[in-house]
């Protein structure tokens, strides 16, 4: 579907990853289909990637794009950031997008750019306001394997894993259109301790965080654990997530042009 020629612009952090065999692997700057295509489809926004930026470069890039979202990953964000040691050397690490995205991510909340967090992005906003993850949720007593099987096909990855239960009276809750809902579940690390200034929006029925917002923001801000990118125009609530996301975008937008 073509955008209007003032469609948002939605900066989108790429992944930094090793590909081909092991003999002939190269480095790449990954951005997964379905994150462009819900932004483009769901946000009706333009996704945006700037490659290998540089920390000098964030503040005007910042300033010619309306809105960030920062995808989920295979990587997870590196233990050192929350004051912990790698538990698992066999997980993936992206030490470069760790270095972007936590500044980014301060810098957004300062400056009032919308910002949407998924699966890795969510983590990623905990931590950089100041909170900490569990390395692996499924090694913690009393919670669940929150994983994905391995050994199925993607339609039935991202299928409804585990329901979450929304905080009433939130924008979560009014999206959903009720205070429980069914979500997927592809998550290893989680919120071990939920940053200051962060607000909780829903939990999961082992008590995980699968949802906040900063609390005063001066736009929407919002993080999520599961994948609402994940064809979200076929669900009415993931859909309601990227409509609202747009919507701010749009704000921002016309206030960039005033």
């Amino acid at each position: 579907m073509p955008l209007p020629d003032d469609a948002p612009w939605v900066w989108l952090p790429a992944d930094h990853r090793m590909l081909g065999s092991h003999h002939h692997a190269m480095p790449y700057l990954v951005l997964g289909d379905k994150y462009a295509r819900a932004v483009r489809v769901g946000a009706k926004a333009q996704p945006v990637v700037f490659p290998l930026v540089q920390a000098a470069q964030m503040p005007a890039l910042l300033a010619r794009v309306d809105g960030v979202m920062l995808t989920g990953s295979p990587s997870n964000v590196h233990p050192s950031h929350f004051g912990e040691e790698v538990a698992d050397p066999s997980l993936p690490l992206d030490a470069e997008r760790d270095q972007l995205t936590l500044a980014l991510i301060r810098a957004c909340v300062a400056q009032g750019v919308p910002l949407l967090g998924i699966c890795r992005g969510f983590q990623e906003i905990n931590v950089a306001m100041g909170g900490s993850l569990h390395q692996g949720v499924q090694h913690i007593p009393g919670h669940f394997d929150h994983r994905e099987p391995s050994d199925v096909p993607p339609d039935q990855q991202y299928a409804p894993a585990h329901d979450i239960q929304i905080a009433a009276g939130s924008n979560l809750a009014t999206w959903a259109g009720d205070s429980t809902v069914r979500v997927n579940s592809l998550h290893g690390q989680g919120i071990k301790r939920l940053a200051a200034g962060l607000r909780p929006l829903a939990h999961a029925p082992d008590g995980l965080v699968e949802a906040f917002e900063v609390e005063g923001a001066r736009t929407f801000t919002l993080a999520v654990q599961w994948h609402p990118e994940w064809r979200c125009w076929e669900n009415p609530f993931y859909a309601a997530i990227f409509q609202a996301f747009g919507q701010a975008c749009v704000q921002r937008a016309q206030e960039r042009a005033a």
